[in-house]
């Protein structure tokens, strides 16, 4: 059995996090005190970042934290504004004004909705896991350990997760904080970006001040759980995201076609309503080169949603949805990125971003 098979991306992605290592270094000659140095081979695990949210700053603070890890090991215990600076120097030297101009007009769009929406429930704006998750899976984050991890999860096939994640109180409110920011748009008028190239409803939630809150998401629950199942596409260093809420049913999408993700590893959890049909299916893992290669019989799954329950796989796992045939489904999407990663460079060479190009510079690849 074989597919045509689209690829999904964000219609115009949030600025992203980070770039690519790679195998060679670079003298950067910018801060005179430290020309002789160069940057890291590879990234120091060992050293925590410092946070850069709350700062004005062009790019993600994600981006930040992750470059840091790179930095000479003198710089490492210079304070947090000079390591922004060197590392802000080197980005700012690299990126093409175009992307520039992309990602600012960006930042200008999100700005403004922060500024004009008003939130209807705060406290989903900020991470509380105890009123968010499952204690199921909160136990198991806590204690990080694979055998956790797998005493929660079913893997009905190869790189496919399910377990139960969210309470049923937070899908209800970030239903209700989704549906209102509809309303809002649907009022005022205003032109909003759609999740993807695929999906023609729903609604970022980055965009509309969740960011902060999906980060921590990916960061702190999503991460360490990749760590151990996809570390093979840079499960241990996700970086970046892209957050939305997918709506299926009549009178909107009612089927998703044949597709892999933007992202290292994917989030899917649904969160209701009532509805029928819309099973996900899945076909095997395939990189660009073979993407429409046939499926082998031990690669198909069908999987029904039920709310509250997760699905976690990696962005190149081909899937789709089928057609929901009543009622209204919608769906929590978190694509986690890993543009530290060789892999994305690897697999995305068309797809080349600021963050990119400042590291391809940066390290001399081509």
């Amino acid at each position: 059995m074989s597919f045509d098979v689209s690829r999904k991306e964000a219609q115009q992605p949030a600025p992203p996090s980070t770039g690519h290592n790679g195998n060679a270094v670079a003298v950067l000659p910018s801060m005179s005190t430290v020309t002789a140095n160069r940057l890291r081979l590879n990234p120091n695990t060992e050293h925590k970042p410092e946070n850069y949210e709350g700062l004005q700053l062009e790019f993600s603070p994600l981006l930040f934290s992750s470059l840091e890890r790179y930095l000479p090991p003198p710089m490492l215990s210079l304070p947090r504004d000079s390591k922004l600076h060197y590392m802000r120097d080197i980005i700012l030297r690299y990126s093409p004004d175009g992307e520039r101009i992309r990602v600012q007009r960006h930042r200008e769009y999100r700005q403004k909705i922060i500024s004009h929406y008003q939130p209807l429930h705060r406290e989903l704006y900020t991470m509380h896991a105890s009123n968010f998750f499952a204690p199921s899976f909160l136990k198991a984050i806590n204690e990080n350990k694979e055998e956790g991890f797998r005493s929660i999860m079913a893997e009905p096939t190869l790189g496919v997760f399910t377990f139960e994640m969210f309470q049923p109180r937070f899908c209800e409110l970030l239903l209700s904080e989704v549906e209102n920011f509809e309303k809002w748009v649907h009022e005022t008028k205003f032109r909003i970006m759609r999740p993807n190239t695929m999906n023609k409803f729903g609604a970022v939630l980055d965009d509309f001040g969740l960011e902060t809150m999906l980060g921590k998401l990916m960061e702190d629950f999503i991460r360490p759980i990749s760590k151990v199942f996809f570390s093979d596409v840079g499960g241990s260093t996700l970086d970046s995201h892209h957050g939305f809420v997918v709506e299926y049913g009549i009178g909107r999408d009612v089927e998703l076609g044949f597709h892999v993700d933007d992202s290292e590893v994917t989030l899917n959890v649904c969160l209701g309503k009532q509805f029928s049909g819309g099973d996900l299916f899945f076909r095997g893992v395939r990189c660009d080169k073979h993407v429409n290669t046939e499926t082998q019989s031990d690669e198909i799954l069908d999987y029904s949603h039920v709310p509250g329950r997760a699905v976690l796989h990696r962005g190149r796992h081909r899937h789709g949805a089928r057609a929901t045939t009543s009622g209204q489904r919608f769906n929590l999407l978190l694509w986690c990125r890993s543009y530290l990663h060789p892999w994305r460079m690897v697999q995305h060479d068309t797809q080349i971003t600021v963050a990119h190009i400042s590291l391809i510079c940066i390290f001399g690849l081509s």
